[in-house]
């Protein structure tokens, strides 16, 4: 190695950062959509790269998303895409892109960060912390055809409709104060219901993505403001069921389907971890959801090596479904917890589990119980992949 470098990835290098990929993945894939998201992310600054020389070695694509947090939006930057070329693994060369990938974050205004993680070393030694899942359900496609919700008018959706989609999805889980599911930029939206692989259909009050994969129906999502749009929009997907004898389907494992489905979900439920980290703590409060009627008053003490203007004596104060973050005087009930301890607490793990990690210490004798009060909640999930 010569001398490494975090550079902006710029056009005459995304060849080299597809053979990394290659590399690092290997083959498949569609290059020419890779292309178009990679030339999107080189517009504004979210392809980081690192060089050895003039040899491109590694690279990290950070998505403009926002994410539901208590049932309130909150940007975050999603890590996708983190390659390095196996000859230069084990060097450091990913904690120097993901170093630069958090400053990035830092520098756009992302108060957060989520990834999906390849493995948990490099990315739990820059402070993420694992905060909820995406689940994957497998349903008996008559079950779901025999739903029923035929009072209900559903009718095919278009590229037209994505405005639409994301108000119904806002609407939905401000409703249910939702957390963890993304916020996706328009455009991609339009993709979707412009692709002719996908079907789509809305109702006043919801809307279903589905298509077919190996035989079986796959739901991508689908977002149901009453009982009966959930039957009707459910009962379309079953309708395949003389040719599909089982639905696929990404929801969180509260969704209503669970309950209006006459047999459980089939008992290989595919899941995926994902991982938060703060990025602006004050910021990650101020826009996040608590629970109404809930009142907080604690002291933090936060140690954050990699993002320092985090660290510090802070007062959290969480009253009228709102919280916030300002600096204090030091004290000797504050809980004190690094950037894993605090991306975890803000994903609603119990502080028992944490203690027991010793991801937090300290605090005053009576906080946990707030402190779970606050951040609790229904379990963090996402829908997408990213």
């Amino acid at each position: 190695m010569t001398e490494l470098r975090v550079v902006d990835v710029v056009e005459e290098q995304l060849d080299s950062v597809w053979e990394v990929r290659i590399r690092s993945f290997g083959p498949g894939g569609d290059r020419d959509h890779w292309l178009k998201i990679a030339r999107a992310s080189l517009e504004d600054g979210r392809l980081l790269g690192v060089v050895d020389g003039d040899e491109l070695v590694a690279a990290a694509r950070i998505w403009p998303f926002e994410q539901w947090w208590g049932g309130r939006r909150v940007p975050m930057g999603g890590v996708a895409g983190v390659v390095v070329a196996p000859e230069y693994r084990g060097r450091g060369v990913g904690s120097l892109l993901m170093r630069a990938v958090l400053r990035r974050c830092a520098d756009k205004q992302y108060p957060l960060t989520a990834l999906y993680p390849a493995t948990t070393v490099l990315y739990r030694h820059l402070g993420y912390e694992f905060a909820g899942h995406r689940y994957k359900f497998s349903f008996q496609a008559a079950d779901l055809r025999r739903l029923g919700g035929k009072g209900t008018a559903v009718r095919k959706a278009g590229r037209a409709d994505a405005d639409l989609f994301l108000k119904l999805a806002g609407k939905a889980h401000e409703a249910r104060r939702s957390s963890g599911p993304l916020i996706w930029p328009r455009t991609e939206v339009e993709s979707w219901l412009e692709d002719e692989n996908n079907f789509a259909y809305v109702a006043d009050d919801g809307f279903v993505v589905y298509n077919w994969s190996d035989g079986d129906l796959a739901v991508d999502e689908l977002m149901a403001g009453s009982e009966e749009t959930a039957r009707a929009l459910w009962a379309t997907v079953g309708s395949g069921a003389s040719i599909a004898k089982t639905v696929q389907a990404y929801c969180p494992p509260f969704d209503p389907i669970h309950l209006l489905a006459e047999h459980e979900a089939n008992g290989d439920t595919q899941i995926n971890r994902w991982m938060l980290r703060l990025v602006d703590a004050p910021a990650a409060i101020a826009t996040r959801g608590f629970p109404d009627g809930v009142v907080l008053e604690a002291d933090l003490r936060i140690d954050d090596p990699e993002l320092t203007a985090n660290t510090g004596d802070w007062h959290l104060s969480v009253a009228d479904g709102s919280g916030r973050l300002t600096p204090t005087d030091p004290s000797s009930e504050a809980l004190r917890l690094g950037p894993r301890g605090l991306a975890a607490l803000y994903a609603g793990t119990p502080t028992a589990a944490l203690r027991g990690a010793g991801l937090i210490t300290g605090g005053a004798a009576d906080a946990d119980s707030g402190l779970d009060a606050v951040f609790g909640g229904p379990t963090p999930y996402m829908l997408d992949y990213f």
